[in-house]
């Protein structure tokens, strides 16, 4: 693992399809086929292991803005599933970093708005004590950690789904890396939780 802090382990947490997409033809805000794979009870219990450790989450804006929108609210909903309202009690409360040129601040609890390279910030994290470090499905940032070497995990839920077109997560400009499988869990809907860990060159 990269960094001078190799226990802060950094790992980025992403939904893909069978032809690799982050979202469908119809584009970013296309991701309708995700949603019956990641209500199973498999993918919520992978979404609050792969958390459970971490203490510092970085996200993009337009997560960041949809993330704010959405999940502070579960925590106190008590129709809701209880790993999801322990998820939203556990996003309130982790440090937030939030990777944007537009926002001038992120008033969520804990959150803070970084103009810095993704991988600079996390080269400064891993100097500092805390938990793991986690990327919630922000594939720009993710794309920027892998190119700088700086991504140690990477948590795929892989729905079984043809989505036909949309953005994926890597395209020809990724460099080439080797990863190991550590875990791997069937969900009831047929998807698979897939942990690999990068092996150091």
């Amino acid at each position: 693992m990269s960094g001078e802090n190799a226990r802060r382990t950094v790992t980025a947490n992403i939904t893909l399809s069978l032809d690799g997409r982050i979202c469908g033809p119809g584009g970013e805000y296309d991701m309708s086929w995700i949603v019956p794979h990641a209500t199973t009870n498999g993918a919520r219990d992978h979404m609050v292991s792969v958390t459970g450790t971490a203490t510092t989450a970085l996200l993009g804006r337009k997560n960041y803005e949809g993330f704010a929108g959405f999940w502070p609210a579960v925590a106190d909903d008590e129709g809701a599933d209880p790993r999801d309202r322990e998820f939203s009690r556990w996003l309130t409360a982790v440090e937030k970093v939030v990777f944007s040129t537009t926002l001038d601040r992120a008033d969520w609890d804990n959150a803070r708005v970084a103009t810095a390279d993704p991988a600079a910030t996390v080269k400064e994290l891993r100097a500092q004590e805390g938990g793991d470090i986690i990327v919630l499905a922000s594939t720009s940032v993710i794309r920027n950690l892998i190119e700088a070497g700086e991504l140690d995990r990477l948590s795929i839920t892989l729905c079984p789904e043809l989505v036909g077109g949309g953005a994926r997560l890597f395209d020809d400009t990724t460099p080439r890396s080797s990863w190991s499988l550590t875990s791997t869990a069937a969900t009831e809907s047929g998807a698979l939780c897939l942990i690999y860990d990068r092996i150091d060159a």
